[in-house]
C-alpha cells in the first residue's frame, strides 16, 4: 500500500465533507448551530479549491469542508488532490462522496509528489483512509508508476543519459523478476542502423533496452517509448528556447517502464515486452547529417530531411522488432512533434491508430480515468509529402502542415500489427494543477493501463 494511504483498521480518521460551489448549507444543515456560525463567520463559500477545517472544543480539527465544482460546471475530478499540500499533519477520511471517488483518492497521493533528488524536501504528512469499495493496491500501483514516470523525467540530462535510462529499466526489471537485453555497440549498428545513427554523435553510446515479462502462452502485449535522453537537434540545432527543456525527451521511455510498472505489479495476463530506444542527439563530427541515407532494420531506405525529427528514426527500428514477435497490441509513447501540442495542446496527447474499436475504447476509458486522448487521422494521402528522389521515404515531409500526421505515417511504414497504436505525448505538466505538479508528468498510460485491466485481469 502507498505510504499516503492508510486502511480503516488502521484508523478512522478525521472526517472531510466535500461542498459544491454555492450549495454549502446543503451540507451545513447537517452540523450544529455552533459549527455552521463558524463557517459564517469567516465567510465560507464551497468555492473549488476552498478549504476550512472545522475546530473542536479542545482546539483539534474536529473536520474539514473542501469546496468543489457544482453539477453542471466543469469538473475536475482532481480537485480533491489539493487536500495532501492543504491539510496539517494527521490521517484523513471522505464523509461524503467527491464527483469521482476512485480519482478523488489517486489525486490524493499524485498531488503530494515531489522531485527531491537534488533538493530535500518535508516529507507531506497527511494520510487518507482509502474509501470503501475502492482498491487500495490498485490505486498504490498507479501512483507508484506515475511517480516512476515523473522522476525519470525531472531528472535532468547530466544524470539521465542512455546509460542511466538502462540502469532505471534494470532496476525495475529486477523488481519484478522480468528479463532485460541490451543492444549496443557494432551489433546495435548492423541490428537497429536508424537507432544508432542518432546516437552514434554522442559520448554517451546509444543502445535498445528489451524487457520481457509474463508467460509465453499469455496475449502478447508489446510497449515501446522513445527514449532521447537530450535533443539538441542534431546538427539541424534547436534554438537554445526550444532546447530548454530537451530532457523531457525521453518522457516516452519514462511512460512506458510506468505502464509497464502498473502492468506487471498488477499481475496481469499478458506477455509483456518493452523496448527503449536510448540515444542522445547531439552535435559532433560524427553526427548524422542531412541527406544522410540509412537502410533501417526493415530494410526501408530513409533519406534525413532533418536530424531534428530523430525520435520517429529511433521508434522505426524500435517498432519493426516489435512487430518481428506478431504481438496481439502494440502501443508506442512518444515526445514526437510539435504539431500535436499545436492541434491539441500541450494536455491532450493525439491518438493515432486504424483500430476503430480500439480508439472507441481508448478515447472513453481516457475520460473516465481523467487521463484523456484525442484520435488524429492517419490521413494516406499525406504519405506522399514523405517522398524522397533517392530512398524509400523521407523522414519528414516536404510541407510545413500536418507534421503529427506526417510523422505516424512516418511509423506506421514499420508496423504490420492490426492493433498498433502511437501516442504522441507532452510528458509535461507546465503549471500545478490539482493531482499534477509542474514537472514530468505520465499521459494516456493511465488510461491504457485500464483497457488493459479490462481484458486481462
Amino acid at each position: 500500500m502507498h505510504p499516503l494511504f492508510a486502511s480503516a483498521t488502521e484508523a478512522r480518521g478525521t472526517p472531510i465533507w466535500f461542498v459544491n460551489a454555492g450549495d454549502a448549507e446543503s451540507v451545513l444543515n447537517g452540523f450544529g448551530e455552533r459549527e455552521r456560525n463558524f463557517a459564517a463567520a469567516v465567510g465560507f463559500d464551497g468555492k473549488p479549491g476552498k478549504l476550512l477545517l472545522l475546530p473542536a472544543l479542545d482546539g483539534r480539527v474536529a473536520g474539514v469542508l473542501f469546496g468543489l465544482e457544482k453539477p453542471g460546471d466543469l469538473i475536475d475530478p482532481f480537485r480533491p488532490g489539493q487536500l495532501s499540500s492543504l491539510l496539517p499533519p494527521g490521517i484523513y477520511r471522505f464523509a461524503n462522496a467527491p464527483h469521482d471517488t476512485k480519482l478523488a483518492a489517486l489525486a490524493f497521493v499524485t498531488h503530494a509528489y515531489q522531485f527531491t533528488r537534488y533538493r530535500k524536501a518535508e516529507a507531506r504528512k497527511v494520510r487518507l483512509v482509502v474509501p470503501d469499495g475502492i482498491d487500495g493496491e490498485d490505486l498504490s500501483r498507479i501512483a507508484e508508476g506515475v511517480s516512476l514516470a515523473r522522476d525519470l523525467i525531472n531528472t535532468p540530462a547530466n544524470d539521465m543519459g542512455p546509460g542511466d535510462l538502462e540502469a532505471a529499466s534494470r532496476t525495475l526489471a529486477k523488481q519484478h523478476d522480468a528479463k532485460i537485453e541490451l543492444t549496443a555497440g557494432t551489433k546495435l549498428e548492423k541490428e537497429f542502423p536508424l537507432i544508432h545513427a542518432v546516437g552514434m554523435g554522442s559520448p554517451r553510446l546509444p543502445r535498445l533496452i528489451d524487457i520481457t515479462w509474463g508467460q509465453d502462452s499469455d496475449p502478447k502485449i508489446t510497449l515501446v517509448g522513445k527514449g532521447v535522453c537530450f535533443d539538441t537537434g542534431g546538427l539541424d540545432i534547436k534554438p537554445s528556447s526550444s532546447m530548454l527543456n530537451m530532457k523531457k525527451d525521453m518522457g516516452g521511455a519514462a511512460t512506458a517502464l510506468g505502464l509497464a510498472h502498473m502492468i506487471m505489479a498488477a499481475k496481469l495476463k499478458v506477455r509483456l515486452r518493452v523496448l527503449i530506444p536510448a540515444v542522445e542527439n547531439s552535435v559532433a563530427g560524427n553526427s548524422f547529417r542531412p541527406r544522410d541515407v540509412f537502410t533501417s532494420r526493415k530494410g526501408i531506405t530513409v533519406e534525413i530531411g532533418n536530424t531534428d525529427a530523430e525520435g520517429r528514426l529511433v521508434l522505426a527500428d524500435a517498432l519493426a522488432l516489435a512487430d518481428d514477435d506478431k504481438p496481439e497490441l502494440i502501443a508506442d509513447f512518444a515526445t514526437l512533434t510539435g504539431a500535436a501540442r499545436v492541434a491539441l495542446g500541450t494536455d491532450l496527447p493525439a491518438m493515432f491508430t486504424d483500430d476503430d474499436a480500439l480508439a472507441d475504447e481508448m478515447a472513453k476509458v481516457g475520460l473516465a480515468e481523467n487521463d484523456p486522448v484525442w484520435r488524429l487521422p492517419l490521413w494516406k494521402p499525406y504519405e506522399s509529402l514523405l517522398e524522397s528522389k533517392v530512398s524509400d521515404t523521407n523522414n519528414v515531409s516536404s510541407g510545413g502542415f500536418g507534421g503529427a500526421i506526417t510523422a505516424a505515417l512516418f511509423l506506421q511504414k514499420f508496423v504490420t500489427a492490426p492493433s498498433w497504436m502511437h501516442f504522441d505525448i507532452f510528458a509535461w505538466s507546465n503549471s500545478n494543477r490539482p493531482g499534477r505538479p509542474e514537472g514530468g508528468e505520465l499521459m494516456a498510460a493511465r488510461a491504457l493501463y485500464a483497457l488493459l485491466s479490462k481484458r486481462y485481469s
